[in-house]
């Protein structure tokens, strides 16, 4: 016996919906994967050890840098005035200096008027070796150099390197400058800073800059 036409269209139906429960799903959706790390963050540092040897960096290095003091100009990294008497080291971790307070009263660093512009082309606020991770956002004190006295010791990099060092009170920081193969990408870039000094109670700016002359693997 031939089913009825109502019949045919339930049993249509019915299989209908059988193929449609039977077919492919949705596609699975495309997960992207995650970013990949800033290779900028490879390398963390503690402090800025100043080296003694004469090409500044790690033992391990597979580059190493030869900067050029380029304002003011000085072969030497050297700089004064009938005030001050600056010395510059510069190396991959941050940028070493000394200054020799040349006459008889005392000047003031204002690190809070100062400013680092670092090789990426950025600027922002100067860190120095006592600045830590919980200060970044606080005023730092200015430092006093006494009359005839030198102020050693210290280096300087953005205020922007700096890391949470997890609880520790040591100062975690990236470098100015990478030492693996991103080095050479990093040849004739200009860093450098302006710090701001109180003498007889005026504010007066020492801008330094510094370039990279070259990169040479080891």
């Amino acid at each position: 016996m031939r089913p009825s036409t109502a019949a045919r269209r339930v049993i249509a139906i019915g299989l209908g919906s059988i193929l449609i429960g039977c077919g492919p799903g949705p596609a699975p959706e495309t997960v992207s994967p995650p970013p990949a790390p800033d290779p900028g963050l490879a390398r963390v540092v503690v402090g800025a050890a100043d080296s003694v040897g004469a090409i500044p960096g790690s033992p391990d290095a597979l580059y190493y840098y030869r900067f050029r003091q380029t304002d003011p100009g000085s072969d030497r990294f050297t700089f004064q005035d009938r005030d001050l008497s600056f010395y510059f080291k510069p190396s991959p971790d941050a940028l070493h200096f000394q200054v020799e307070n040349r006459q008889d009263r005392p000047v003031w660093i204002v690190w809070e008027r100062s400013t680092f512009y670092d090789p990426s082309g950025g600027s922002g606020k100067v860190a120095h070796g006592t600045t830590r991770w919980d200060e970044r956002f606080k005023s730092q004190p200015d430092t006093q150099i006494p009359g005839l006295q030198r102020y050693s010791g210290d280096y300087l990099l953005p205020m922007d390197y700096l890391f949470d060092p997890g609880g520790k009170t040591e100062q975690t920081h990236r470098p100015l400058f990478p030492e693996d193969a991103r080095a050479p990408q990093y040849t004739d870039r200009s860093f450098g800073v302006d710090l701001v000094f109180l003498i007889e109670e005026r504010p007066r700016t020492y801008s330094f800059r510094f370039r990279v002359v070259s990169v040479i693997r080891r």
